[in-house]
């Protein structure tokens, strides 16, 4: 049977109407709630029938969180505002999407990428992302003070006013870029674009070291989806691997939730003097 939803929906008092353009988002909506049962009259849909139709949205139609949340939030707005119905909260348990695991190349494809580069800035700029867990936004931010070969550590300044962190500082890595230093002189950031200058140094842009990754992919014939982000999964994983704790490599990473490293699963443990950059292990 027809249901008149524009006309059940305008019905509200004037004191809760809501505006013209939510109401109309919400009439296909209610629409397609109210045909769903077709031999149902309009009164008689009840609380069942919002679950069974909220149901069918996720199994049958697949649909997104947020349709499935705009449909129910339609179906609320009529039983609620229309109907003057006490407020209710409609659950259903969407299933669980399979979480992608991280792409993570082996420390032999680590090697052949790293060994594929001649130019020594480049080489530099992957191994430091590899050996130290940075993001690529991390990298570019990175300054000269920034390293601390006493300490061993490099220090990741964080934006928006979170705490900085340390990371570590891998000796192999050190060796490379005081040989860089020397060929490249940068100014003030670690990594400077080929316009810097003493009084103007330019950040190195992030485009560039997708280009170096790209041509490096290319001479070694690796196959999977590697970017940069890559690199720093591979560091978790190699560290994960070779018996750090999961604690440390949090902090390495500076990850605010531990969740958001139980991706690299198991725990095990060492301490922070204990342990040994990823690219240490490679024979450079």
């Amino acid at each position: 049977m027809a249901h008149h939803s524009e006309a059940a929906l305008a019905t509200m008092p004037s004191e809760l109407r809501y505006s013209p353009k939510t109401v109309k988002s919400y009439v296909p909506l209610f629409e397609e709630f109210i045909n769903h049962f077709p031999k149902e009259d309009l009164d008689s849909l009840s609380e069942h029938h919002v679950v069974e139709f909220s149901r069918f949205l996720v199994t049958e139609r697949k649909v997104s969180t947020s349709y499935q949340n705009s449909a129910i939030n339609a179906i609320k707005f009529y039983f609620e505002k229309v109907l003057g119905g006490r407020r209710k909260l409609y659950f259903v348990e969407r299933p669980r999407k399979e979480k992608a695991l991280p792409v993570v190349s082996s420390e032999e494809e680590i090697l052949q990428l790293l060994k594929s580069v001649e130019n020594i800035k480049h080489r530099a700029i992957l191994s430091t992302i590899y050996s130290s867990g940075l993001r690529i936004c991390e990298l570019i931010n990175l300054k000269i003070k920034d390293i601390d070969s006493e300490r061993m550590q490099i220090r990741v300044e964080q934006a928006k006013g979170k705490k900085d962190r340390y990371t570590i500082l891998s000796k192999k890595l050190l060796v490379l870029l005081r040989s860089y230093f020397k060929v490249d002189k940068p100014h003030h950031w670690l990594f400077e674009g080929a316009k810097s200058t003493k009084e103007n140094p330019v950040q190195y842009s992030i485009r560039s070291i997708q280009s170096i990754l790209k041509v490096a992919l290319g001479k070694t014939g690796i196959k999977k989806h590697v970017t940069v982000h890559t690199l720093r999964h591979s560091f978790a994983t190699h560290l994960l691997e070779n018996g750090t704790d999961l604690r440390y490599i949090q902090n390495l990473l500076g990850h605010e939730s531990s969740k958001t490293t139980e991706i690299y699963t198991h725990v095990t443990t060492k301490g922070f003097n204990q342990i040994i950059s990823p690219l240490d292990k490679l024979e450079i």
